[in-house]
């Protein structure tokens, strides 16, 4: 019995050394090798520049646009103010671009019309840092009217915009339901403005009275009265 069992051993040892052998594993530290004499274990995923995972959510070129307030599809909540509320008031909207563009339209949520209101004077513009005015849209009126959809106002003149703070600025007057003229936003309300004072309000109006865009503003006297009423985070994109 004792020689069949030490031929037994001996064999399976042979077997052993055999598969080790096969398997390539090395006297020292029995690492797997692969042909070329390095490591035959699976190459670590590349890392997106960064160390990101490589997905940073939607970008504004997804959607064929440069610049936006916002995603559109956290634009779900509406806005509303009656005519008392906005009419004559310039309210002003923050986007900061990080990247020199040709800025040619601007993209508003237009969520409701009011097919009985009667509008006039209504215009979109872009104010910089300083307050100065770089270029602003025709009146706006008829497009106010039709297709509650996004959509393009162009700028009467596109503008080379370098990188650094602007101010996408609507005028509206005329009259118009409370709830019929209504507009895209994130439903934020209140907290649109948290950490943030004048002249860097990320949503705020300026004057009262207004029938046309003034050639400068005084970003100074931002003011949140309107906006906190629920007049804010309307959704902008820039093409």
């Amino acid at each position: 019995m004792r020689t069949r069992t030490t031929t037994v051993s001996a064999g399976l040892a042979a077997a052993l050394a055999t598969v080790l052998l096969l398997t390539g594993c090395t006297a020292s530290g029995g690492s797997p090798k692969g042909k070329d004499g390095g490591s035959s274990a699976a190459a670590p995923a590349p890392v997106a520049p960064g160390g990101g995972s490589g997905f940073e959510g939607p970008r504004p070129q997804d959607q064929n646009l440069l610049a936006w307030t916002g995603d559109p599809n956290d634009a779900g909540h509406v806005t509303a103010q009656s005519v008392a509320g906005v009419a004559g008031r310039v309210t002003l909207v923050r986007i900061v671009l990080r990247e020199q563009i040709t800025w040619s339209n601007i993209w508003l949520g237009l969520a409701g019309i009011d097919p009985n209101a009667q509008l006039s004077q209504n215009f979109l513009g872009v104010y910089d840092a300083s307050g100065t005015l770089r270029a602003s849209t025709a009146d706006i009126s008829p497009q106010l009217m039709t297709d509650a959809i996004a959509k393009p106002f162009p700028l009467a003149k596109p503008f080379t915009a370098a990188p650094g703070t602007y101010f996408i600025a609507l005028l509206l007057n005329g009259t118009w339901a409370t709830n019929g003229l209504t507009l895209k936003a994130t439903g934020a309300g209140i907290s649109v403005n948290a950490g943030l004072t004048p002249p860097n309000l990320r949503y705020s109006t300026l004057l009262t009275g207004q029938t046309s865009l003034p050639a400068t503003v005084n970003l100074g006297e931002q003011s949140t009265g309107t906006i906190n009423t629920g007049w804010g985070s309307q959704w902008y994109a820039i093409s």
